[in-house]
């Protein structure tokens, strides 16, 4: 028996990294997953995004564990295609109970104009989140049987980083802005018991950060020496953790927990 046995849930940003340890996860705990990823590298990015092969691979390890899945290529950006990616896996699977909007992007390093920089990271950091939840909420409560959301900001979304460029600040205002799209849905999703709550991660291994490469991240960026600094002895957290926090989050185990921010950042911020 699994914490979310009969549960469908929605996780964008899947074809790796912590979207993809997301769906592990909650498949593992019983639920049955509607992957979306965009599958394609955007101008301002100078680490490799996601391909259709990495989220063929989301695919083979949820069916790997018994858990059914649909995957599809969706830019979070753009409502349309969200829209229909998550109207063909309900299609297939149910209605969903569980929201996981992961999406991300860390924007800098690439040779693109400051308002590229800004737009794009923006536009997936918040505007995606947002796409998510105008996507799913509806039917959610159309249903009527309560659910959980969660929306992936940052430690980056807790305090200022002070790093000056189009990427680091248009991160840090799209991080915050998940904070507070968050705290305002949890309000209005309350009476319907629908819980939405936060991540905070500090830096994650993934391929975002270099796969926990801290030495090459702080080459390309000193600055980022002090914001990434952790209380406890550890340089980067796994994928998993956050997906442990997930799990807990939108069980029952946390069945009275709405509006909140759950940092899994090693005490960086109490460090501060």
């Amino acid at each position: 028996m699994g914490k979310l046995d009969g549960k469908v849930a929605f996780v964008t940003g899947a074809a790796r990294g912590q979207g993809r340890s997301h769906a592990i996860r909650l498949a593992q705990e019983g639920a049955d997953i509607i992957a979306v990823d965009i599958c394609a590298q955007l101008g301002s990015v100078a680490y490799p995004m996601g391909t259709q092969e990495e989220l063929d691979e989301t695919v083979k390890a949820v069916e790997g564990l018994g858990r059914r899945i649909v995957a599809r290529k969706a830019d979070v950006r753009e409502l349309a295609e969200l829209r229909q990616a998550f109207e063909e896996g309900t299609g297939e699977l149910g209605p969903v109970d569980i929201v996981v909007a992961n999406a991300g992007i860390g924007a800098g390093g690439a040779e693109v104009s400051e308002d590229q920089e800004w737009d794009e990271v923006v536009s997936v950091n918040l505007k995606g989140v947002w796409n998510t939840g105008r996507v799913a909420i509806p039917s959610m409560l159309e249903r009527n049987q309560g659910g959980s959301i969660v929306l992936t900001s940052s430690t980056g979304g807790m305090i200022g980083v002070g790093i000056p460029t189009a990427g680091f600040l248009g991160y840090t205002a799209a991080k915050h802005g998940v904070v507070g799209l968050m705290r305002s849905w949890a309000n209005f999703l309350a009476p319907y018991s629908i819980r939405v709550n936060s991540v905070a991660p500090t830096a994650v291994r993934t391929p975002m950060a270099g796969d926990g490469n801290l030495a090459a991240i702080l080459e390309h960026a000193p600055q980022l020496a002090h914001a990434l600094t952790n209380a406890m002895p550890v340089d980067l957290v796994e994928p998993v953790d956050i997906s442990n926090a997930i799990v807990w989050l939108v069980s029952d185990d946390a069945r009275y927990v709405t509006g909140t921010v759950l940092p899994v950042d090693a005490g960086m911020l109490n460090k501060r």
